[in-house]
């Protein structure tokens, strides 16, 4: 089966009468097949100039696409560095803090501590203070109880006893026990 070339010709060719054997002189050697490239007519400088326009477009835009894409990128990176700089910030702030009120509640326990041992010291010395006093007051009655005792021993020969109605007149008062009032404080 042969093919002529004026079954292969475009059908503009054809009516215009143009189409001559030396026009299309590449068709020879290419199969002649249905929607082989080589049986096309080739395009003229109009549509050459519209294809490489439109794929300079093309590239425009993928270069377009491709920088804003970069940009995303790129903010999101800048965000991810902010906010790690902040949060290493806001950590660095929070042990200093932590630091600092360990250290106001170390000071406070120790004036705590140190008001509590000068209450213990002044309570203990107000104890051993009133212990002395009533010890010096027993001593006191004490004494007066022994001279008392020793102007009733003298020799009977010196005196001659008297009723206790007497004594209590000469000597000014009533010899009874010694009273003693004990306070206990607890600390």
């Amino acid at each position: 089966m042969a093919i002529s070339s004026s079954t292969i010709l475009p059908a503009s060719a054809k009516t215009n009468g143009a189409a001559t054997r030396e026009g299309y002189e590449h068709l020879n050697h290419c199969p002649k097949t249905m929607g082989s490239k080589c049986c096309k007519p080739e395009p003229d400088n109009d549509d050459l100039e519209k294809e490489r326009k439109r794929k300079l477009l093309l590239a425009k835009q993928r270069q377009i696409t491709r920088m804003k894409a970069a940009g995303k990128i790129q903010a999101w990176w800048r965000g991810t560095l902010v906010r790690r700089t902040l949060l290493a910030a806001a950590l660095r702030a929070w042990m200093i803090q932590y630091w600092w009120k360990t250290v106001l509640w170390r000071k406070l326990n120790m004036r705590r501590q140190l008001s509590l041992k000068i209450y213990i010291i002044q309570e203990q010395a107000a104890v051993k203070l009133q212990s002395w006093v009533r010890m010096w007051q027993c001593h006191q009655r004490y004494c007066q109880v022994c001279n008392a005792v020793c102007i009733l021993q003298a020799p009977k020969s010196c005196f001659t006893f008297q009723t206790s109605d007497v004594s209590q007149a000469q000597y000014g008062g009533a010899f009874n026990q010694p009273e003693f009032h004990i306070e206990i404080l607890s600390i």
